[in-house]
């Protein structure tokens, strides 16, 4: 991984602006961040890559998501009822 991603990586504190999701609301924002993390490791993992790429997402949703969402979704992929595609 480059330097300057590392670096950006390192320096983050919290979810920048993405223009996919103007609004004040980041609910929407929150779940696709968390999708795209576990896509990412999915993918990276699969390849066996290094999944150093993934922190940023897993970052964002941290940042955006309260964290028994984050909790409930955990339990739901573990159950296998996890409602998005990863």
């Amino acid at each position: 991984m480059s330097d300057a991603v590392q670096e950006k990586i390192k320096n983050y504190r919290t979810a920048p602006f993405d223009a996919r999701f103007p609004n004040t609301n980041q609910t929407r924002n929150c779940f696709q961040n968390y999708l795209d993390f576990h896509r990412c490791n999915k993918v990276l993992s699969a390849k066996d890559q290094d999944t150093a790429p993934c922190d940023w997402y897993r970052r964002v949703y941290k940042s955006l998501c309260p964290i028994s969402w984050v909790q409930k979704w955990n339990d739901q992929i573990e159950a296998g009822s996890f409602p998005g595609k990863i």
